[in-house]
């Protein structure tokens, strides 16, 4: 069985210049057809083309494969009677030749759409784009374009979003000014680029099967992650509150942000800590050993947070909106005494932290030692 090595032109350039018909079959006679078509047009692509047949065809007869190189071509000026004229003079190779499988080669967008008519007589192995460096830029460009359409998730992701911000445009102009309407959709777009960038796409399509799973293996983390949740919200709502003081009439931005931050961090802090004992309880469950980070978590929670605390407080003491802390109802403390305070107690919470996860991590590595030494007795 022969593998047909096939140079299709569709536009017949290779039958003008050399002033032959095809099908050209053959080494000898599609050589000696490189150097006409190079004499009468050496800028022509279709000389590569040919070039790179003959190419194909040796690396396959150096495998010990029986190759046969050909050349056909569109003798029509209409595109339906060049199709047609191909689909002839490919039948007669197949009749000629005991042809099981082609391999195609062509040089350009318009010799690409003949590949359809070979693969309706034969099957094609493969198709060998040839692109000359010249002319690289511009090949390149359309075979890229090309394999972009033809991807789906890259259309949905690009091409969507810049068609829904070109549709926006024309109403946002309506309705607004110009500034706006161009604020507005590249925003639209940069919210798009996020959603994707940052994969919430995929975590969204995931989240419902990991609550699934995670709420038929009865873990614990599941209770707690829900009221983490309601601890944030309280904390946001608080600090919501907060800075809704009708007497204020100021327009500054740093004091309502300095008391968002003071009233909310315990409470984010408390939900952080909830959700970091659920999963510590479900490591503690599950695997009976906790790794080191998961024994961090909770201290250097408490430690960010008092820390947060500390450096907020000591700003609105400050300003003025706070007032002094006593200690032990009587103890008060100026401003920089309550920050080192909260520095202080931060820095020792996370040492504490560090001690007790080093010590169960030694525990953990003795009783893992004295297993093995069991196991190997």
């Amino acid at each position: 069985m022969t593998t047909l090595v096939l140079c299709v032109d569709r536009a017949n350039d290779i039958g003008r210049k050399s002033g032959l018909s095809t099908p050209v079959v053959g080494w000898e006679a599609v050589r000696s057809l490189v150097t006409d078509v190079g004499l009468a047009d050496p800028e022509d692509s279709s000389v590569n083309c040919l070039l790179e047949a003959l190419r194909v065809t040796r690396e396959l007869r150096d495998e010990r494969e029986d190759a046969e190189v050909a050349v056909i071509s569109g003798t029509s000026e209409t595109a339906v009677g060049a199709d047609r004229a191909v689909a002839l003079q490919l039948d007669e190779l197949v009749a000629t030749y005991d042809v099981e499988s082609a391999v195609v080669v062509i040089d350009s967008a318009e010799d690409e759409r003949l590949v359809p008519v070979v693969e309706s007589r034969l099957r094609v192995d493969a198709v060998d784009r040839v692109v000359v460096r010249q002319a690289h830029d511009i090949e390149s460009t359309y075979y890229l374009l090309k394999q972009f359409l033809a991807d789906e998730e890259l259309r949905s992701t690009v091409l969507v979003p810049v068609g829904v911000g070109l549709l926006l445009l024309p109403l946002l102009l309506v309705q607004f000014t110009p500034a706006v309407a161009l604020a507005g959709l590249a925003a639209l777009l940069g919210a798009v680029l996020l959603y994707k960038g940052l994969a919430i796409d995929e975590f969204l399509s995931n989240a419902p099967e990991q609550v699934r799973d995670a709420l038929y293996s009865g873990q614990v983390s599941v209770v707690t992650y829900a009221v983490a949740a309601g601890l944030a919200i309280v904390g946001l709502f608080l600090g919501a509150l907060a800075i809704r003081n009708p007497g204020n009439t100021s327009d500054e931005l740093l004091v309502p942000s300095l008391l968002f931050v003071y009233h909310t961090v315990p409470w984010l802090a408390l939900a952080a800590l909830t959700a970091s004992a659920g999963r510590l309880l479900d490591e503690l469950i599950g695997n009976e050993v906790v790794s080191t980070s998961y024994m961090n978590l909770p201290f250097g929670v408490i430690a960010i947070g008092l820390v947060l605390r500390g450096f907020a407080g000591f700003l609105l003491e400050r300003q003025g909106e706070l007032a002094h802390l006593v200690l032990l109802g009587r103890l008060e403390l100026s401003p920089v005494q309550r920050l080192v305070l909260f520095i202080l107690a931060g820095i020792v919470i996370s040492l504490v932290g560090v001690r007790i996860s080093a010590t169960v991590s030694d525990e953990t590595l003795d009783d893992v030692t004295d297993a093995r030494a069991e196991n190997e007795t």
